[in-house]
C-alpha cells in the first residue's frame, strides 16, 4: 500500500489543489485529480528518502491553535497601530533556541512564527540550533521566548515524533 501511496497527504493536498484549481466539482476533474494526486507523488518519492512521520490528531489540533491565534494576534496588532503611541512600542530581536532536530519542524515552526501578526522569522543559524524573530511588540523578550517555545514547538514536537 505504501508503495501505490508513499506520501498520502501529499496525495490528498494534490487531489484537493486540482479540484480547487479546475473550479468545479465533477466525476472528472475528481478522478484527473486523484490521478495527478497519485503520480506526483510516486514519481518523486525517491527524493523524499527521510520524510517524517506525522501524527495526525495533533497536528490537526496545532492547526487549530495557529489559526485561534492568527485571529487573536490581528486584534492585538490593530490595537497596539491604533491605540499605542510608537514611542511605547519594544520591539525585539529574538534568538530562540531549537529543541526541533528534523528541517520539516523547523520550517513549520518559523512558517508559524511568521504567519502570527507582529512576529516574523527571520533566519536559523547555520548549525540550525537557533531561529531569529523580530517581534512587533516584546516587553519582556524572555516571557516572548518562553510563550513561543511552550506554544508552539512543544505541540510541533509532538507531531514530528
Amino acid at each position: 500500500m505504501s508503495r501505490l501511496f508513499p506520501h498520502p497527504g501529499l496525495t490528498a493536498l494534490l487531489a484537493l489543489m486540482w479540484m480547487v484549481m479546475v473550479g468545479e466539482v465533477s466525476f472528472g476533474a475528481l478522478f484527473l485529480g486523484l490521478l495527478v494526486g497519485v503520480i506526483v507523488p510516486i514519481v518523486t518519492a525517491p527524493w523524499w528518502p527521510g520524510r517524517p512521520k506525522l501524527r495526525f490528531l495533533p497536528a490537526a489540533a496545532y492547526c487549530g491553535i495557529v489559526l485561534w491565534d492568527i485571529v487573536v494576534a490581528n486584534f492585538q496588532v490593530a490595537a497596539i497601530i491604533l491605540f499605542k503611541r510608537t514611542r511605547d512600542l519594544r520591539p525585539a530581536w529574538l534568538t530562540i533556541p531549537l529543541d526541533l532536530a528534523s528541517p520539516e519542524a523547523i520550517t513549520v515552526f518559523a512558517g508559524t512564527i511568521s504567519l502570527t501578526p507582529g512576529t516574523v522569522s527571520a533566519d536559523v543559524s547555520a548549525c540550525g540550533k537557533y531561529l531569529l524573530v523580530h517581534a512587533l511588540h516584546a516587553p519582556d523578550p524572555a516571557a516572548e521566548i518562553a510563550k513561543v517555545k511552550a506554544r508552539y514547538e512543544a505541540r510541533l514536537k509532538g507531531i514530528f515524533a
